[in-house]
């Protein structure tokens, strides 16, 4: 068969993939922790802008996101200095897994919807935290997740950031079953799907895993595995689930920080070891 035209990003390789605006983000955060990082007594805003040269919006974003992740602290109405959670590596990362749980926390607030951080490894989807309430139930999982890659909004994410040939792989092993009759079963109209929207779009399952629960997934990849962090609303609310979806992109990069502070992944350009974190509310 023909394969159909795909985007740059499919086409490439994992170490090729267009960084997501996640991973952006965090980078500018790890920017400006590192100056943080050299003065011990404290620095403020206008020496770290100095500094990084980043525009006065994007720091300001960058140092509530560290305060967040506990890796910057205030001393004062414009002075900071490192957090308690920078040691990454000097402890058993139980405070940085603790970290993650509480900021998957507060995003399943922000957007009102169990939230879950997915991630491809050895051919195959694995949900590697979630966080779910009786305000915010998580999705059934009625068919495994690693059946259901074409169906759901995590599947999607972690397919987008394959190539082709890893695409048709994975769909070797898992066919295209119609789970319900929204499902795409054609793998060149899913990867149309995948290949043409905006690479900022987060991806949707509408209904197509299981009928009256939609889904959306942001990519949030820093190391050698496709990453993504997802939603699901156990109502077919097409407002809720945009407005749901907004928000978690907006909240993408406090998710990968976390994970950084977690140990469970780094933005670097290098593969480093990579380990899973053991599923938990």
């Amino acid at each position: 068969m023909k394969q159909p035209q795909s985007t740059h990003a499919a086409r490439t390789s994992p170490e090729g993939r267009t960084a997501p605006a996640a991973l952006e983000s965090v980078h500018r955060a790890l920017r400006v922790l590192e100056v943080v990082n050299r003065h011990s007594g404290g620095v403020n805003l206008t020496q770290i802008a100095r500094e990084t040269r980043l525009p006065q919006l994007v720091l300001a974003r960058a140092v509530e996101q560290l305060i967040r992740a506990s890796l910057v602290t205030p001393i004062g109405p414009d002075a900071y200095v490192a957090g308690h959670a920078l040691p990454l590596s000097g402890t058993d990362g139980a405070e940085g897994r603790g970290h993650l749980r509480e900021t998957l926390a507060w995003v399943r607030d922000a957007v009102g919807a169990a939230v879950y951080v997915a991630r491809y490894t050895d051919g195959e989807v694995a949900i590697t935290q979630y966080a779910d309430g009786p305000a915010a139930p998580a999705v059934e999982e009625w068919v495994d997740f690693r059946a259901a890659a074409h169906a759901s909004a995590v599947g999607k994410a972690l397919l987008a950031q394959l190539d082709h040939d890893d695409r048709r792989d994975h769909l070797s092993r898992h066919r295209l079953t119609p789970f319900t009759t929204h499902t795409l079963t054609t793998w060149q109209v899913l990867f149309r799907q995948l290949d043409d929207r905006p690479p900022s779009t987060p991806l949707l399952d509408l209904q197509e895993y299981a009928l009256g629960t939609v889904c959306a997934a942001v990519p949030i990849t820093a190391g050698p595995n496709p990453e993504c962090v997802a939603l699901s609303i156990p109502v077919p609310d097409p407002g809720r689930l945009k407005q749901a979806a907004r928000i978690l992109q907006s909240e993408a990069a406090a998710v990968l920080l976390a994970l950084v502070v977690a140990g469970s992944t780094r933005p670097t350009a290098r593969r480093p070891e990579d380990t899973i974190l053991s599923t938990s509310a």
